[in-house]
């Protein structure tokens, strides 16, 4: 199944939902595979200072993980393509708009947007305003 690339369609239909639960952003140097596996992290990056890895905040207390600010996801709902252009540009644009900062993610079915903890309510809203 192929994802959307329509840039208008995509807006249209992105139908943006919050998470429920508060993530952290961290890295490890040299993780091992059993605690990455006990960490269950929703996102990984591979960068020369080691791993970051994206995870709920109450596995990162529980193993001691230390990180800096809270965070919740925004997933877009629509398939887009990793083709698609203009739509990471898009909310991008309108979240600086309103003044949120977002670190954005792309899966293989769908974007997801990292706002500050703080900023979640008012950066689904502002996404709504864009759809």
């Amino acid at each position: 199944m192929n994802g959307e690339i329509n840039l208008e369609k995509l807006l249209n239909e992105m139908t943006p939902v919050l998470s429920d639960g508060i993530y952290i952003f961290a890295s490890l140097e040299r993780p091992s595979q059993e605690l990455l596996s006990s960490l269950e992290p929703i996102g990984t990056f591979k960068e020369n200072e080691g791993l970051t890895v994206i995870l709920l905040k109450t596995k990162a207390d529980e193993h001691g993980i230390e990180y800096e600010g809270l965070f919740k996801c925004i997933t877009l709902n629509v398939h887009s393509s990793l083709d698609a252009i203009g739509l990471t540009a898009a909310v991008s644009s309108k979240l600086a708009t309103d003044n949120i900062s977002a670190n954005i993610m792309a899966g293989f079915y769908h974007d997801h947007i990292f706002i500050a903890a703080k900023d979640g309510e008012r950066a689904l809203l502002s996404l709504k305003e864009l759809a």
